[in-house]
Parts: structure tokens; sequence; C-alpha cells
């Protein structure tokens, strides 16, 4: 790779959201500086006979109001959701991709547990009428093509295509991809990710994995970082963001909301292995492609896992890096549950309003962190914000780190 297209400038001009707490990018934001939640009961489906009952849905969605007809009978619920935020995306940019050179405008998503809905629809659907076998393989990989290609096809992305699945991690990698098509000479990438399985089988899944809260008051289901920490709440949607190189965005006199500076991953130990996790490696590393000390840091949007150990862990790496109670961290995903894929893009679009508009959300539900340690933001604080740092992590030992910085 030649200097110049390593040194690259990626850049952020369109958001679009669909979150528990707010369908649309500035109803979202609203509600998550006034603090209210998208947690409540599951509507959904009957989770009356499972120990976890609630979730974040998306309110007041309808696909009719923000999907051509013509889509409907070929969608499910979380690709009408990601093509209802990456057309805000993109309509939010201004930028026309038709407009561009040939093959420069590209797609580039996470996923996760979308595709469990759309295998369950499949397996319904062999069981009712005797159809043909599809595997859970072949569904997921079918539902994640299908929610990439309807984004490509509906606005004309003809460039380079691909998802990332790394779990909660994967709306961080999304991006970072997106930016590594841009270093390579794409002018526009769609990128983040939507994500969520709140349907019988997905529910089983995530059940399964032993890390969800069953406690049924919404106020206190998903505590990270508290002393009362039990587990996370589900949730869906997140957020689609639009990337492009810095010198196009400026030619075609873009607004931009801020620039992606720096990205790490990295993976934990496997398994009995013993060592650190990587989580403080990925944001040292982070940091440091974006020549940044870790002074620099206005804010961190965590993973917040709600879960005691993973809680314990990211404390750990968040005073091993800044000291005890150095930075300002805060979660405002506890105001519409762990979102999967769409998770860390959505915290990504809270990052970038933080800087647009010099304030920092709050975590909602925790008081105080349970010994201390963290600066832990639980109502609005205002002042600038030049520069936050973005934590993920994804089942399996996976790891991402995300800075984004004012457009100076």
């Amino acid at each position: 790779m030649t200097t110049a297209l390593a040194t690259t400038t990626a850049v952020f001009t369109g958001i679009g959201v669909t979150a528990p707490n707010g369908l649309g990018t500035e109803a979202w934001w609203r509600a998550t500086l006034a603090g209210e939640s998208g947690i409540r009961p599951v509507s959904r489906f009957d989770a009356s006979g499972y120990p976890a009952r609630l979730a974040g849905e998306v309110p007041g969605f309808d696909p009719a109001e923000h999907i051509p007809s013509r889509l409907l009978p070929a969608t499910d619920h979380m690709t009408r959701l990601a093509l209802t935020a990456a057309r805000e995306a993109v309509e939010d940019s201004g930028a026309s991709p038709d407009e561009l050179p040939p093959y420069s405008a590209g797609v580039v998503t996470a996923a996760s547990a979308g595709g469990f809905e759309y295998g369950q629809r499949e397996l319904q659907a062999l069981w009712s009428k005797g159809g043909q076998y599809v595997s859970a393989y072949q569904s997921y990989a079918w539902f994640y093509a299908v929610n990439t290609g309807q984004i490509s096809i509906r606005h004309g992305l003809r460039g380079p295509s691909g998802v990332l699945v790394t779990e909660q991690a994967g709306g961080l990698d999304a991006v970072a991809q997106a930016r590594r098509q841009l270093r390579k000479g794409s002018k526009l990438i769609v990128s983040g990710g939507v994500d969520g399985a709140i349907c019988p089988w997905g529910w089983t899944a995530q059940l399964a994995g032993g890390r969800m809260s069953t406690v049924t008051d919404p106020g206190r289901a998903y505590l990270p970082f508290a002393a009362e920490a039990s587990g996370y709440v589900v949730g869906e949607g997140g957020a689609i963001l639009v990337l492009e190189d810095a010198e196009a965005a400026r030619d075609r006199g873009a607004r931009v909301y801020g620039r992606l500076a720096g990205y790490a991953a990295t993976f934990d130990p496997a398994p009995g292995r013993g060592g650190e996790p990587g989580l403080r490696r990925a944001a040292e590393l982070a940091l440091e492609e974006a020549s940044l000390a870790p002074s620099a840091v206005d804010v961190v949007f965590a993973d917040a896992a709600g879960v005691p150990e993973l809680d314990r862990q990211e404390t750990d790496a968040l005073t091993a890096l800044f000291g005890t109670r150095g930075v300002p961290v805060t979660a405002p995903k506890t105001m519409t549950g762990r979102l999967l894929a769409g998770g860390a893009s959505l915290d990504l679009a809270a990052a970038l309003l933080s800087v647009r508009d010099a304030v920092i959300p709050p975590t909602v539900n925790v008081t105080a962190p349970a010994d201390g340690a963290l600066d832990l933001v639980t109502a609005v604080r205002r002042g600038p914000v030049r520069t936050a740092l973005v934590l993920a992590r994804g089942r399996g030992g996976f790891n991402a780190a995300a800075v984004v910085t004012a457009d100076d």
C-alpha cells in the first residue's frame, strides 16, 4: 500500500438510526440525552414462558411507511430496519452515489444474529408446508447477503461490499473495513450495523449463552458496572453510517460529523491459557494509530457487558490506561440493551453527536460503579468533546476500539 493510500482520511458524513428509544437519528438522540429508555417487556413474540422477558424493541416502526411495497415480501424485520437506517444515512450525507465514478461507492456492514428470525421463518415453512430444507448456515448467509445487497441495490452502490460477523465488535470492525476500501480508492462506503434476534429461536440462543438478565424490572435489569449487575438485556436496531474520503467530501461541500482517527482489533487469549484480555491493548493501539495520548480522550463509550466478570475486566483495562477515574465513561446502551452487531455502530453515532453538540450522554439506572474506579457519567455532562474512544467486545474473544475526533 502506498503512503498516500495509507494516510487517506475517512470522515463520517451521514448517520441513520433505528433504536429502541427512537426511530430516526434526532428522535433517538433527544431521547438519549433525556435518559429515556426503550427497554420494556417483549412484544414481538410471547416471552411469558422464558426466564428473560425484557428487550429493547424499535418503537412505532411501520415497514410500509419506510420500505417500498415491492420489497416487503422479500425482506424480514431486520433487513427493513437496516434499509430504513441506510436511507436516512445516505440522505443525511447529501451524497449522490450515481454522480460518483463507477464502482467507487459500496456497502460494508456488520451482522450477527439477525439471521435467526429469517432461519426461523424458513424452518416454519418447512414444518408447515414440507418445504425444501435450508440449513442454518445457508439461512444466515442468505440473510446477510440480502441485507447488504438490498442496501446496495436501493442506493446504486456498485462498489466493494461485504459483511463482518464479530458479534458486538462488528459495528467497529465494519467501519474499519469501510476505511480500508476508501484507502484502496473508493470514495464513499455505507457501513455500520443493524441487528437483533427478538424471536423464539434467537431468544433461545441468547439464553443459552448464560449472560441475559432475568430481572423483570426494566429499570434494574441491565446495570453495567453496578454491584447489582446480573446480565444484559437484548435489543434490536443500530446505526448505519456514511464514510467518505475526506478530500472527496470537502470537494462536494459535505457536512462532516468527525473523522475515524484510529482503530484496532485484538483477540482474548484462548480459554484456559490465562493472560490479560485484549481490550486494553485494542484501545492502546487505536490511540497509537490516531497519534493521541490517553490524556487527549474526552469520553469513553464503554462496551458495558452488564456481567460482573466482564465489567471488572473492562474497568481494569480503563484504569490501566487512564488511571482511576481518569476519563469520563458512559454507556448509553443502558437505554437500548445490547444490540449485537448494531451496538457499536450506535455508540459511534453517539460519539459523533457528542462531538457535534459538546455533550456526553448518560448511563441510566446506575447511580455509581461498584468500586468507584470509573468516572461513570450518570447525568448529561456538557462541555467540549473533541475525541471519543468507543470500545466493543464480541462473544468469542473479539475486541475492537475506535477513536473518533472532531474534523479540524
